[in-house]
């Protein structure tokens, strides 16, 4: 089942491209930066991937970020996803970046810009995937550090196509930043937005209604309130859930809680992920292999949760 579901045609609409560091690549930027790191070897980092929340994976994210610093090592960062892409049949992705993570650091905007944009034109050009950039603010600073941010991505706007916002979810909900989403709107760009993984129902209404997204990332807990079900049903809302994901940071317990296939069932367009998969285990077609393995996924389920991705592309 695994050869079939990676040749299968998919879609990648929820994938952060800071999480595709994997430790190798992560010690060898290191090494080219001389940056000192807390971990000995690769596998003293990797056994540190044992998360119990959200939380405790930002914190182990935000330090791997360190090791980017220039426009080669985010070229290198995508291309090496790309590279993924390629050899599991991702025809399309739109992958998220967070430039706060970076400019924080003081590394300018468009070093991180310049590298990740050539590397997804090459992709296009040398390996047949398209592809469209979302920037994402980070939802624990505040709204006027993501004015700022929008400020600094304004000349180089016709690079991404949306703007989305990620990181902690708890505490921080939607309506903290509908300004800069309005303002991002009337500048012609797409919005899409993290709602409904740790937070509650609630913050996906507020993603619909203030941020009028196109599409919600996770989107789990929609099921606890049954008037969203039927409107994410009725509207077609897409729901870009990232199973190895929801599993690694104990959104469920164990795989065979998951509720994804429930909600393709009823007709939501769900679509399957691999949100930060150096981290999480895998990539989209261990995602896929995983919801066969656990909850028993069929072929016309994979080629529906596959169809719905296509279907759910911001950039045709």
């Amino acid at each position: 089942m695994y050869d079939w579901l990676n040749a299968l045609p998919k879609a990648e609409l929820h994938m952060h491209l800071e999480g595709s560091l994997e430790p190798e690549l992560l010690f060898a930027l290191a090494e080219r930066n001389r940056i000192a790191l807390p971990w000995a070897d690769v596998e003293t980092l990797r056994s540190a991937y044992a998360f119990n929340n959200l939380q405790e994976f930002l914190d182990l994210y935000y330090q791997g970020a360190d090791v980017l610093r220039t426009e080669q090592d985010f070229y290198d960062l995508t291309w090496a996803y790309l590279q993924r892409c390629k050899a599991q049949n991702v025809v399309h992705t739109e992958p998220f970046f967070d430039p706060q993570t970076h400019t924080d650091r003081g590394i300018p905007f468009e070093v991180v810009l310049n590298g990740i944009s050539q590397a997804l034109k090459d992709g296009r050009e040398q390996l047949g995937i398209g592809s469209g950039l979302i920037l994402s603010f980070l939802r624990h600073l505040s709204e006027e550090q993501a004015q700022q941010t929008l400020d600094q991505a304004l000349p180089w706007r016709d690079a991404f196509i949306a703007v989305g916002l990620d990181s902690s979810e708890k505490g921080h909900p939607p309506s903290k930043f509908q300004r800069v989403f309005d303002r991002a709107r009337s500048e012609g760009f797409l919005t899409v937005a993290h709602a409904g993984e740790e937070g509650p129902p609630e913050y996906i209404w507020e993603a619909l209604d203030l941020l009028k997204v196109q599409r919600i990332d996770h989107g789990v807990r929609a099921i606890e309130d049954e008037r969203l079900m039927q409107r994410i049903i009725d509207e077609q809302i897409p729901l870009t859930v990232c199973p190895l994901s929801n599993t690694k940071l104990c959104v469920f317990e164990h795989m065979g809680q998951h509720n994804i296939l429930d909600m393709l069932e009823r007709g939501v367009k769900v679509t399957v992920n691999s949100d930060d998969p150096a981290y999480f285990g895998g990539y989209i077609t261990e995602n896929f292999h995983a919801l066969h393995t656990h909850l028993g996924m069929t072929q016309d389920q994979a080629r529906r949760l596959a169809q719905n991705s296509l279907d759910a592309r911001l950039v045709r």
